[in-house]
């Protein structure tokens, strides 16, 4: 390596200052996929992260009346964020309907199709003779929300997991962690730490190890929290001690958002935006996208279609349902028919019983015809 010489120098460490200066001019972009069960607390969790209302709550009269319609619908929020001179542009992919209904079979399809779309909207962009601005809406982050039951990971959970872990960066959490106790809440996470490493689900790691001692062991203690526990609250409350913090009013006494011996929520947030966003982006594009990038590649020519296959399972219920309503409509004409059939019969057997008996009284009337005329006299024949 050759040295410059000493003194003003000629301006290479520079470089990082113009790399800054550009990229506080661009920004960046930054979307997070939310995927869990209703009731979990997604909205106000993101609300929370931000410190500003980036999603409107939905209404606990208004959640549930679309039920019928057994589909998990993909909401996209957008929202432009602004710190110290530095914008991001953020967006926050919504899952309602996700593991809300009794059949949950492939309610995980609408998830992965949103995902890999943005993976091939990207690429197709990216094969363009033109490339002065892409739209880049590929998922950096996914925050799976686990429902708090204290038991284990549930099927679905497994299964979608296993699907996401796959394809972005994926994040457990544990919602609405005021409703366990620490005891409970340790032994969650551990039995969910033990299923994740059964099923080889692959979640979100960066290295630990940095030039900075300090942090290494913050990195340490973030990675140490994995599946995060969560408490969402925009509301403010007194502590006994006279604070105002961010937190839930219980008759025992405050939940706070932010303290570390209350719940994780500090650092998911270091995690998410303060520590690892860049780590998460650069992720996302160098392994997430270039993976399905390669895989595209290897069966595809270039610039041709994605080949994509209706895999919506509403429409597959509705094809079940209209089959099912097809088979109990040919079934009932079959009866129907049957039924004519037996009618027919049975009219064409007392049809030829009544033909029948009038030959039989025609027969009858012939014989007792013949019998009168051999009783006659010749003369009276004449």
């Amino acid at each position: 390596m050759v040295s410059t010489q000493a003194g003003a120098g000629i301006g290479i460490a520079n470089l990082p200052n113009q790399r800054h200066a550009i990229a506080s001019k661009k920004g960046s972009n930054y979307t997070i996929l939310l995927c869990g069960e209703s009731g979990l607390g997604k909205t106000t969790f993101i609300n929370t992260l931000f410190t500003t209302t980036i999603k409107t709550p939905k209404t606990y009269k208004r959640r549930f009346n679309n039920t019928a319609e057994k589909t998990v619908e993909i909401e996209i929020i957008r929202a432009e964020l602004e710190e110290k001179q530095f914008g991001v542009k953020l967006s926050v992919v919504d899952t309602p309907g996700f593991g809300d209904y009794t059949n949950n079979r492939d309610s995980w399809m609408p998830i992965i199709d949103f995902i890999d779309d943005q993976h091939e909207s990207y690429m197709r962009q990216d094969q363009q003779p033109e490339r002065l601005e892409l739209s880049d809406m590929r998922v950096h982050c996914c925050l799976y929300f686990i429902r708090p039951t204290g038991h284990t990971l549930k099927p679905l959970d497994i299964e979608v997991m296993k699907r996401l872990g796959t394809r972005v960066n994926l994040i457990p959490v544990i919602a609405k962690a005021d409703t366990l106790t620490p005891t409970d809440l340790h032994k969650f996470k551990k039995r969910i730490l033990e299923v994740i490493a059964a099923q080889n689900i692959q979640c979100y790691t960066f290295p630990l190890e940095s030039d900075d001692e300090a942090s290494t062991k913050r990195n340490m203690n973030i990675m140490a929290a994995m599946p995060f526990s969560v408490i969402g609250s925009t509301d403010d409350v007194q502590t006994v001690d006279g604070r105002t913090v961010k937190g839930r009013q219980y008759s025992w006494g405050v939940a706070e958002v932010e303290n570390e011996d209350h719940c994780d929520f500090k650092k998911l947030r270091q995690l998410l935006i303060r520590t690892h966003m860049l780590d998460l982006i650069h992720s996302t594009e160098e392994t997430h996208y270039e993976t399905y990038r390669r895989a595209q590649m290897e069966t595809r020519k270039i610039g041709e279609a994605k080949v994509k296959t209706v895999t919506n399972p509403k429409w597959k219920e509705e094809e079940e349902a209209l089959r099912k309503r097809f088979t109990e409509q040919v079934r009932l004409e079959e009866n129907r028919f049957r039924s004519w059939e037996q009618q027919l019969i049975a009219e064409r057997d007392r049809l030829n019983k009544d033909l029948e008996a009038e030959h039989s009284h025609i027969k009858a009337l012939e014989s007792e015809l013949e019998s009168m005329q051999v009783g006659l006299s010749p003369k009276q024949r004449k």
